[in-house]
């Protein structure tokens, strides 16, 4: 009986309501009778309708709760079988005619609303909500090249051997997601073929955490990564704007600049582009610095690496940086090294490399997707200390140590012709870093073919010539064939 006279209670005002607006609507047409006008009348009064229902279920779910809740209240306050009491009466009203016991219920529904809703909103702040938390990207990267040398490895030093040669250079699988609000993390698992035996050998190229959050401009990566050093040591063989890696990368810094370690970014707060970084690890390239027993602050590597931006004009940019890396003391970095002449051997006793990197991009401003040309010139410069054993056997007592200063670059250009085409040359200068009499040089004109964003093909003929030693130049014709699987962060970048 309760539940009906609230009812009543509630629904009669709007129903007033309701027979108001239909009788003002029917002295309306008894005036003057207007089709259009009638039309819309009867429109309005289906919207309103329509809205007073849905305020009556708006309310009778509120009374149901405030009967559950008054139920509960009641049954805990009721007293003993038999001795019953009145209900509470519903006495005066509220400014609106409802009750005030009824206005008190429906204030405090509106507050436990409210709290309600801010403990879901603690709850929510308390979730993780990052993209990709329990679904990191996943790509995966071939990349296979058939090529023909002129002469075998026994003249050229060469890595592969001469003639004929199919080489699955690296299948490299990509993972990437965010840790947290404040760090992602990455992770590239290199399987590639030995060059001699062609057996597939696996490795964990890179698995390091960067930051997302740090003030002042700063960002810090740690773990295994490629140091950020000159311009195209960082940059993985297949991303490459040619099929292989400059000379004076491979022999100076011994490749890729991979490391275990620490490395801080800083970009300036300052109007114009200006990016700093600094780095220490337990070595750079394909060797491990110091890998005794015991390694002291002086047998890690540091490094730093300085690059701004230029624009010239609006369609023309010029980037340019300046790089040094230095392990200080060095016990035995990848044991001794042959000297060209096949006689005396090296042992690198500390390591110095400084370098600076230019690059200079025509990008026009009208169809720069399909049109464009890039020249880039990095130079290195060589300046360690090596003991070097005469005839070849270590610590024979007639060793001799000394400074070899050595000097290397590379220079690129390319010509962007269609989405899908470009070609380019290169040249590449190398002083030995045991002995800078020994000189190679070669070039590179190429042409490359991307049929779409996950694939490309690239035609390449490489001559090489070397003074000074007992190695031969040689000639070689390489096709490489890079496709990609899924999500690929750094695939196929330049800048």
């Amino acid at each position: 009986m309760r539940n009906e006279k609230e009812k009543t209670v509630r629904i009669y005002p709007s129903v007033v309501c309701l027979m108001m607006a239909v009788a003002s609507s029917l002295e309306a047409t008894e005036t003057a009778f207007d089709p259009q006008l009638v039309m819309k009348q009867l429109q309005e009064l289906r919207d309103n309708q329509q809205r007073l229902q849905q305020t009556i279920a708006d309310q009778q779910k509120t009374i149901d709760a405030l009967q559950k809740l008054m139920t509960g209240t009641v049954a805990k306050s009721q007293p003993p079988a038999g001795q019953g009491t009145a209900p509470p009466a519903l006495t005066g009203a509220g400014p609106n005619g409802t009750p005030e016991t009824a206005a008190a219920a429906v204030a405090d529904t509106v507050r436990l609303k409210e709290l309600e809703k801010k403990v879901d909103e603690l709850t929510e702040s308390s979730k993780k909500t990052f993209p990709s938390q329990f679904n990191p990207a996943i790509g995966l990267v071939g990349e296979t090249i058939f090529s023909y040398d002129s002469n075998g490895n026994n003249t050229t030093a060469n890595n592969r051997p001469g003639g004929f040669d199919v080489y699955q250079r690296s299948v490299e699988m990509n993972l990437s997601a965010s840790v947290d609000p404040f760090a992602l993390g990455y992770a590239v698992i290199n399987g590639s073929a030995d060059a001699q035996t062609g057996t597939a050998n696996m490795d964990v190229e890179e698995v390091a955490l960067v930051t997302t959050s740090l003030p002042w401009g700063l960002t810090a990566t740690g773990g295994r990564f490629f140091a950020e050093f000159g311009r195209e040591a960082y940059i993985h063989d297949h991303e490459l704007p040619t099929v292989n890696r400059p000379l004076v990368l491979d022999r100076y810094i011994g490749g890729e600049t991979r490391t275990d370690g620490y490395q801080m970014n800083w970009l300036l707060p300052t109007e114009h582009y200006w990016s700093l970084t600094a780095g220490v690890g337990d070595g750079m390239g394909d060797k491990l610095a110091n890998p005794g027993v015991y390694r002291e602050a002086g047998g890690l590597t540091y490094w730093a690496h300085a690059a701004t931006f230029f624009t010239l004009t609006p369609d023309l940019t010029l980037e340019t940086g300046l790089s040094v890396m230095t392990t200080p003391s060095e016990t035995d970095r990848g044991g001794s090294i042959t000297d060209p002449n096949g006689v005396s051997t090296a042992t690198e006793k500390e390591r110095r490399v400084g370098g600076v990197d230019v690059t200079l991009s025509y990008q026009p401003l009208q169809n720069n997707q399909f049109a464009g040309i890039t020249w880039r010139t990095e130079a290195l410069r060589s300046s360690s200390r090596f003991q070097f054993d005469p005839n070849g056997v270590p610590n024979s007592g007639d060793e001799t140590t000394r400074f070899e200063d050595s000097f290397g670059l590379y220079s690129l250009l390319t010509a962007k012709l269609s989405r899908a085409w470009n070609v380019g040359f290169e040249f590449d200068y190398l002083q030995n870093p045991e002995n800078h009499r020994y000189v190679t040089f070669s070039y590179s004109p190429f042409i490359t073919w991307y049929p779409s964003h996950f694939q490309q093909l690239r035609l390449q003929y490489t001559h090489s010539d070397r003074a000074g030693s007992s190695l031969h130049g040689d000639d070689a014709i390489y096709l490489q064939w890079v496709w990609i699987i899924g999500s690929h962060s750094h695939g196929f970048t330049e800048r």
